[in-house]
């Protein structure tokens, strides 16, 4: 628009300030309005964040509704289905189970159609099963179990000329534990046979015979290590497997002891797996709180899984004395006074309080919370059951573990020797405290959840057994392996047994002491040859000394490195100490001198000090 020439009207250059005026503030807000186009972004894209949090929230609701609803039909299952059912099942039942399949049209579950589908899957394998033991000489899919393999190794060939005659033991008419004594009253083994072979356990026998050169070792496992539990023998069973096969421990990052428990686990709590420095781990076996997803991406497919349960009971007295120290425990003075007062001392959020209450269940990565009422108690208890038997193949017993490593043994396809072990991180007698009935009752009422999920377990132990070795089988592998391990015991023990801290003469050989609980250690026999000290020295190393033997020989330069770096830390606070204690006794001295020299100046000015003197 051209500007009006001087002679212009006065209206006319008014009117074309006013145009101009108003061009000017729609072109200064085109081009001065940044900060309100970035606030309008922000907007956009806050309405998107929040739209996205509903959306994920209404589907984790629909989930968790679906879930409860299958659990709810597999709480209907029959109790003497739920072993079939899970063996029945996939090893990986996430995306694949029957009973969250989805429907094409939509995406709610088929729970009836499911839970046919889980009892048809179960009765064919059920079947299955029974026709493979008449017609072919291959163990039930059922059991997961392995006959004994014929591979042995050199140590443990050296070890066979050491012990000529442990092939050929006396057999005792019942067997007992070695590691710990039996549970409740009511929680009864399954007694042995007479000695006489029937057909079915002739016939279990042949079949072990049979198809142990079919056998093939397992060398990818996982085992959840739980507390108190006998699991520090196992992982020490574990340890030497794997160190004299050069296998690959799934170790934990920067040298710890444990993969950061009680955080639930994480594939980045392994040393390796981030750097991909280690391609594949063989042995996952140091403490950690489960979770099945992140082990999964960490271990290959075939994995095997399993764990070992101990009686509640005598369980909770053995924690109470380790674990003195944790809130719940350090205001009482004795666990029957903690069990009577109803656990008042306890409460969920505080650190380490996780130990006083159904730490099996916390250790296989469920929630402890007990539920008050007895429905709501049974069926939470047999979601735990469900989940812990979808996730593992096999699970031990602590009070019968001589039957637990011979059962070990076959599921692994394993040598007797390579299970041979001595009882590690066990207390001295006299750090042991017995327990009166009704505090026995008391404990399985506040442990209700891992009581019962001990009696399922112990249940099917022995049910595992009888359709994979049969009790005479069972108890002739039982007492050679208490003969091998009396011979070894001989051969390397001075004095045969264990001893309290205070006498274990090799400070690298000392267990770990923690809490008001006595662990008791070993020492080696003198004279023993380079080979078999070598062997001796690795059934008794301790669990936090192997774990450092094992980091330093699979990652000798990040060790190195750390050793470094320790030493520069430890060396770096012994200069500091010592120059602070230099200049504490430089202050101290000049002090002294000040105060010495006051005295001599006052006592020459002073007459009555000086009458004195």
């Amino acid at each position: 628009m051209l500007p009006p020439h001087r002679g212009a009207s006065r209206e006319r250059r008014l009117f074309h300030w006013r145009t101009t005026s108003a061009w000017t503030t729609c072109l200064r807000v085109a081009f001065c309005s940044r900060l309100r186009f970035m606030w309008f972004t922000l907007m956009v894209l806050t309405v998107l964040c929040v739209a996205l949090q509903m959306l994920g929230v209404v589907r984790q609701a629909r989930n968790s509704r679906i879930l409860n609803l299958v659990s709810e039909q597999l709480v209907r299952l029959p109790a003497e289905n739920l072993w079939s059912v899970s063996a029945a099942v996939d090893k990986d039942p996430i995306n694949q189970h029957p009973s969250i399949q989805r429907n094409a049209k939509g995406d709610e579950p088929r729970l009836e159609e499911g839970r046919g589908q889980i009892l048809e899957a179960a009765r064919k394998k059920l079947e299955t099963s029974s026709h493979n033991i008449v017609t072919s000489n291959k163990y039930p899919p059922t059991t997961k179990a392995a006959p004994p393999s014929v591979i042995v190794n050199k140590p443990v060939q050296e070890v066979a000329k050491l012990f000529p005659n442990l092939h050929q033991p006396n057999r005792p008419a019942n067997p007992e534990s070695t590691l710990e004594k039996s549970g409740p009253s009511e929680i009864h083994k399954v007694p042995p046979s007479n000695g006489i072979l029937d057909n079915a356990d002739k016939y279990k026998v042949n079949t072990l015979k049979d198809t142990s050169v079919m056998c093939q070792p397992k060398n990818h496992i996982v085992f959840l290590k739980t507390h108190k539990t006998a699991s520090s023998t196992i992982l020490n069973i574990l340890y030497r497997y794997g160190d004299s096969h050069n296998l690959t421990f799934a170790l934990p990052l920067n040298m710890h002891s444990q993969l950061f428990y009680p955080s639930f686990f994480a594939a980045h709590f392994v040393e390796g797996s981030r750097t991909r420095s280690e391609k594949e781990f063989h042995i996952l076996c140091n403490h950690m709180r489960f979770k099945s997803q992140e082990v999964r991406k960490l271990m290959p497919k075939d994995t095997f899984y399993f764990s070992i349960l101990r009686n509640p009971v005598e369980m909770m007295e053995s924690i109470f004395v380790y674990y003195k120290a944790i809130p719940a425990f350090r205001v009482v003075k004795s666990l029957e006074e903690f069990l009577i007062q109803g656990g008042r001392s306890y409460n969920a959020s505080l650190p380490n309080n996780h130990y006083a209450r159904n730490i099996l269940t916390f250790d296989f990565g469920l929630d402890s919370t007990a539920p008050e009422n007895e429905i709501d108690l049974d069926r939470r208890s047999a979601e735990i059951i469900a989940a812990v038997e979808r996730d593992f193949e096999l699970i031990l017993i602590s009070e019968y573990f001589d039957e637990s490593v011979v059962l070990l043994k076959h599921a692994l396809c394993w040598t007797l020797d390579d299970v041979l072990s001595f009882r590690l991180n066990s207390r001295s007698e006299r750090s042991r405290r017995p327990l009166t009935p009704e505090t026995a009752e008391r404990i399985k009422e506040w442990n209700s959840l891992d009581w019962r999920l001990y009696l399922h377990f112990n249940a099917t132990f022995w049910k595992r057994i009888d359709d994979t070795l049969g009790q005479t089988e069972l108890q002739r592998e039982v007492e050679l392996l208490k003969a091998r391990r009396r011979k070894l015991e001989e051969t390397c023990l001075l004095g045969g047994g264990a001893v309290d801290p205070a006498q274990v003469q090799d400070s690298l050989l000392k267990p770990f002491q923690y809490g008001a609980a006595v662990i008791q250690g070993y020492n080696l026999r003198l004279g023993l040859n380079n080979e078999t000290r070598q062997l001796c020295q690795r059934l008794i190393m301790p669990e936090l000394q192997y774990t450092s033997a094992l980091y330093i020989k699979q990652f000798p330069q990040l060790a190195a490195a750390r050793a470094s770096v320790a030493k520069k830390i430890a060396a770096s606070r012994n200069s500091s100490s010592t120059h602070r204690a230099v200049k504490r006794n430089t202050g101290k001295l000049t002090e002294s001198n000040i105060h010495i020299t006051m005295t001599k100046n006052t006592s020459r000015n002073n007459p009555y000090i000086s009458k004195a003197k």
